[in-house]
């Protein structure tokens, strides 16, 4: 029976150690936190906004930058898949305006009990509180074989799965430290900039409107005649701009 080591125990991580599970592997997550899912626990307003229930063949047209690298992934499990996925595990969900899926409950909770719970019935191990220092490399093979963990320990595996997260949100896990195995491993690493962003504006007048929440607002962006984005949603004022769904969808 093959190991699989999968460093990370959010969404993705579960995810692949359900997967390998099914697959006959002996699994286990290594996660840094006290807990699986801690960023997917915070989404949607800590609602958890799971996937988008249009056409998958949709789906992809709203991916914002090179939606062709999802194309060989979405013809193996896309969003739809996701849905009929969590129903089957005993998640029932609901679809809101703009075809947003949530969890009936209106809980991330059940999101992260219910995907544990698939984790426990494979009999996948999860280690907390497990910091990954770096990947270890049978050079002769090219080949990763383990990795060695923060407090000098060792742990060897047939495979090894990065779901690290990004640079998103340092407090839940998502701190960057997944592009350094990435680029141990031989991964060239961009540099990390921020996707979706609040809009700073010069004019003063936001600060008297701080705090104000539009609904069912357009808005639309344009530089000189040209229309760039265009969208209906929720719109925020900030003390140092706008923000909101609607314009954070707009920065990306």
């Amino acid at each position: 029976m093959n190991k699989v080591i999968i460093v990370g125990g959010g969404a993705a991580g579960m995810m692949a150690a359900i997967s390998a599970s099914k697959a006959g592997k002996k699994v286990c997550i290594l996660e840094k936190n006290e807990k699986l899912g801690k960023k997917l626990f915070i989404t949607g307003k800590g609602r958890c906004n799971i996937t988008n229930a249009c056409p998958a063949e949709e789906f992809l047209t709203h991916v914002v930058t090179n939606p062709r690298f999802l194309y060989s992934t979405f013809s193996q499990f896309n969003n739809e898949d996701m849905i009929e996925y969590l129903e089957k595990i005993g998640l029932p969900v609901k679809t809101e305006r703009g075809q947003r899926v949530f969890p009936q409950s209106d809980r991330s909770s059940d999101v992260i009990q219910a995907l544990k719970r698939e984790c426990e019935k494979g009999r996948v191990k999860i280690y907390y509180h497990t910091e990954v220092k770096e990947l270890l490399f049978n050079e002769e093979k090219d080949q990763c074989i383990g990795v060695l963990l923060s407090d000098g320990r060792k742990m060897e595996g047939d495979s090894v799965i990065l779901a690290c997260g990004g640079f998103s949100y340092a407090s839940t896990g998502s701190d960057g430290a997944g592009y350094i195995l990435a680029k141990q491993a031989g991964h060239k690493i961009k540099s990390i900039e921020p996707s979706l962003v609040p809009f700073e504006m010069k004019e003063n007048w936001c600060k008297e409107l701080m705090g104000l929440t539009l609904k069912n607002v357009m808005v639309r962006i344009k530089t000189k005649k040209k229309t760039i984005y265009e969208g209906f949603g929720e719109f925020l004022f900030t003390h140092f701009g706008v923000s909101g769904p609607l314009v954070l969808t707009a920065s990306t």
